[in-house]
């Protein structure tokens, strides 16, 4: 479900063969990106190249990890957003919230 491998220090994660971010995947996927938090300082980037809809239990994924990243001094960044995908942050008021990056290569250069 999920691909993982690591770039600079950072860990990036995109989903393998799935287009849509939604109920019927958000626990297995969210225990396994929790589980990268286990260490402290982590640093994680969500490529969402090939997602074309996230529903809201998606973006309850997202706050979550936000919320353990920043719990484990870590750090949650998101990339590769499709424009339909992007217009659901903003209608969230969540493009505010996470930082989001056009392409994965300025997303892992963003990571401090």
């Amino acid at each position: 479900m999920l691909k993982t491998e690591k770039i600079n220090n950072v860990i990036v994660v995109r989903f393998n063969n799935i287009d849509r971010f939604n109920a019927l995947i958000v626990e297995p996927v969210k225990e396994q990106l929790k589980s990268f938090f286990n260490k402290p300082d982590t640093r994680l980037a969500l490529n969402l190249e090939g997602i074309k809809f996230v529903d809201s239990s998606g973006f309850g994924v997202f706050l979550s990890i936000l919320k353990t990243a920043n719990n484990s001094q870590g750090q949650f960044k998101i990339c590769n957003i499709r424009p339909e995908v992007v217009e659901l942050f903003k209608l969230l008021q969540l493009h505010n919230v996470f930082d989001l990056y056009d392409s994965q290569e300025e997303c892992i250069e963003s990571f401090s």
